[in-house]
């Protein structure tokens, strides 16, 4: 993968099956299988999503067969006699826009329990369909493109005059951090700064203080070798 997937237009799928509202069950049923997907956006007539027929919806007709007629919800009941994408799709769809981040597309799914979301624009015409799978392309960025952002977008703006140079190393996602830093308050904004970039799996910040200056801080433990021992008189 080449550049910074940063939104949900970076991943998602562009070329995807939408459903009519007059969409008969098995043509559903038939299409679903042929494009290998477990849910479609239904359009109105001017191409704008108003719902999504899911294989949890086409099953309600089987799941209805199992249930005495007078113990279904009135729910299941309309479900398990809808014969049309209408009649079937759950409402209102749960969209999410091209320019959303991808951390808030996986909220989404998170929140509402579902596998992949129509991505809308903002007259609500359907753009695309984004799944888990395509929010987890992010992660076969390489590593020297993730590390090569954090040099160049985070250590120059963190760190502009470090004691010493601040290394970064990213190995499968993880990244090191490691060097010397004027203050190590920034440890933890470097952590978060960094855990952000696309791609990063992990962070091991491993960023030290300047080294003690004896002949400036005689008072202070030399952080490399713990605090000196006192005098002790000899008996």
């Amino acid at each position: 993968m080449t550049g910074t997937p940063h939104v949900v237009n970076d991943v998602m799928t562009h070329t995807v099956l939408a459903l009519r509202h007059g969409a008969a069950f098995k043509d559903i049923v038939t299409a679903m299988q042929r494009w290998q997907v477990s849910a479609a956006p239904v359009l109105d007539d001017d191409g704008r999503v108003v719902g999504v027929v899911s294989e949890a919806d086409l099953l309600r007709k089987e799941q209805a067969r199992a249930q005495a007629p007078g113990r279904r919800p009135e729910a299941d009941r309309t479900k398990a006699t809808a014969v049309t994408a209408a009649e079937l799709m759950t409402v209102p769809a749960v969209t999410v826009h091209p320019e959303a981040p991808l951390p808030e597309a996986a909220r989404t799914m998170a929140r509402h329990g579902v596998k992949r979301l129509p991505v809308v624009d903002a007259d609500g015409l359907l753009r695309g369909v984004v799944s888990r799978a395509d929010l987890l392309k992010v992660f076969l960025r390489a590593d020297e493109d993730i590390a090569e952002e954090i040099r160049r977008d985070i250590v120059p703006h963190l760190f502009p005059g470090p004691a010493e140079p601040v290394t970064v190393r990213v190995r499968d996602g993880v990244v090191t951090l490691t060097g010397r830093i004027p203050d190590t308050g920034l440890v933890p904004v470097a952590t978060g700064w960094v855990r952000g970039v696309a791609g990063v799996v992990a962070v091991d910040c491993a960023l030290a203080g300047p080294p003690r200056r004896p002949d400036l801080d005689p008072d202070l433990p030399d952080p490399e070798h713990g605090p000196r021992p006192e005098h002790v008189p000899p008996v």
